[in-house]
């Protein structure tokens, strides 16, 4: 569906550029998008690449499983429908420190699995379980040490200080986590409450 909504948008804007006479500003945005996207992708790709070897070798030296323990216990009363041993725990806190850690292109297949994991739990109903609910919420509000995305665009823009956003980052995430959770845990307890 997005598909086709992206499509439907790219032919309006062409035919209405051409009965508009902008054919050629069309035609330069085009190729200015193109350059400046290849720009991007190559400057985002060397950060990534550089924080996922720092990852790994966090993981080879054994840190994120320590990490993962130390954290183990406050995700565990976040998801007590969970068993601490299930896969989908593993895969929960994987994705959380990926996105503490500014890497939300290597959280993204970690969640993914989380989901598949909590939807087993869930007896493969179509049905969205209370976990489900709760690890998207904290998926999406995750707390962010360090915006890997976020620097490298900036560095590649050539912004004098791309490190700046860090504080606030850390901030609003923080903040956005703890509203995410509390919200989560409001309509829980009010669904709760009524059923």
């Amino acid at each position: 569906m997005v598909n086709l909504i992206w499509v439907l948008l790219t032919v309006i804007g062409i035919v209405f550029a051409m009965f508009n006479g902008t054919m050629e500003q069309v035609n330069e945005a085009v190729f200015k998008g193109g350059k400046e996207a290849i720009t991007i992708s190559f400057g985002l790709i060397s950060v990534l690449v550089f924080w996922l070897g720092l990852m790994k070798i966090a993981e080879k030296a054994g840190l994120l499983e320590k990490l993962g323990n130390l954290f183990k216990p406050i995700v565990s009363r976040l998801f007590p429908e969970v068993p601490p041993e299930h896969p989908a725990m593993g895969y929960m806190i994987s994705n959380m420190m990926a996105n503490l850690f500014g890497l939300g292109n290597a959280a993204t297949p970690l969640g993914i699995k989380a989901m598949e994991q909590l939807k087993v739990l869930n007896g493969n109903s179509d049905k969205v379980s209370r976990s489900m609910i709760t690890f998207l919420a904290i998926n999406t509000s995750s707390i962010t040490l360090i915006p890997t995305t976020v620097i490298a665009i900036m560095m590649t823009y050539g912004s004098s200080s791309p490190t700046s956003i860090v504080g606030p980052t850390i901030l609003a995430t923080f903040i956005s986590a703890i509203g995410g959770i509390l919200i989560d845990r409001y309509f829980y307890y009010r669904r709760k409450r009524k059923g």
